[in-house]
């Protein structure tokens, strides 16, 4: 069968493809972007990245912009294409590995495992191994995951506070001998100048970030931007409204949790009480 032809001229990229049609239905307005802003809401330099393809948006976004143009559910569908399209998990990534490479603080909550900044090469080895890496790609992948760390242990490294659940604390890994050596980094860590390590009891009770690992990331400029992420995809949230209420719902879990100085406490409870040989 003959490759199908372009009609329209138009990219036929899905992400690119929104970014267009946003771009030819303000131009055919004849609005500048800080118009659309004063209609519809929102900051004006939300809708310049979304017309260049940095971002998305969410759903609230891109169906007040359906209303605004009158293009009835069109904007909507073309969005569902291009956060659908499996190309855009490792864009989005590439553009988080960026703005952490570049952040001056930040404040991250994981819910079931070592968070990465603080995890082993070991820890991390065996987690990426349980998604179905082998070999070469696991060695790139591990690597790459520890090259994460160094602006954190450069000299003025950036503010990181980590929160985990005691359910990470509670999932050992299969080697014994490595799992205390993943305890014991974390207490390292935790005595770092720019690290803060906090635990979050299971017997706290019921939080906002039940299944949500979540990392904020802030900017030079003061911007906060969030990246949230399950076992299978992960996103970044630029919205101001979406990131305030992720960032609400991360304070209600710091407020919950052990004190720094509790946390190292009950983690050192943790690896006196971690096995020295493998269970037979």
């Amino acid at each position: 069968m003959p490759q199908r032809r372009a009609i329209t001229g138009r990219s036929q990229e899905p992400r690119a493809r929104f970014a267009e049609e946003l771009r030819l239905l303000r131009n055919g307005r004849g609005v500048s972007l800080r118009g659309v802003a004063e209609v519809v809401g929102w900051d004006a330099s939300q809708f310049g990245k979304m017309e260049h393809g940095h971002t998305l948006g969410g759903p609230e976004i891109v169906e007040a912009l359906d209303q605004y143009y009158g293009t009835g559910g069109m904007l909507l569908t073309l969005w569902e294409l291009a956060v659908a399209d499996p190309t855009q998990f490792k864009e989005r990534y590439r553009r988080y590995m960026v703005l952490e490479a570049e952040a001056v603080s930040m404040w991250q909550y994981s819910p079931s495992i070592v968070p990465g900044l603080l995890q082993t090469p070991e820890y991390a080895a065996e987690l990426l191994s349980q998604g179905g890496l082998t070999g070469v790609e696991l060695d790139k992948q591990v690597a790459a995951r520890m090259g994460r760390r160094e602006p954190l242990l450069a000299e003025g490294g950036p503010q990181f506070r980590a929160l985990l659940s005691e359910a990470a604390l509670r999932s050992p890994m299969s080697t014994p001998a490595e799992w205390q050596a993943q305890l014991r980094h974390l207490l390292v860590m935790g005595g770092r100048a720019n690290v803060i390590v906090q635990v979050q009891l299971l017997a706290a009770g019921l939080h906002g970030l039940p299944n949500t690992d979540a990392m904020f990331l802030r900017g030079t400029g003061g911007r906060t931007v969030a990246w949230v992420e399950t076992g299978y995809s992960g996103e970044l949230v630029q919205e101001t409204q979406a990131v305030d209420l992720l960032q609400l719902r991360y304070d209600r879990v710091r407020d919950m949790a052990l004190s720094p100085g509790a946390s190292r406490e009950f983690i050192e409870r943790m690896l006196e009480e971690a096995p020295c040989e493998p269970s037979i």
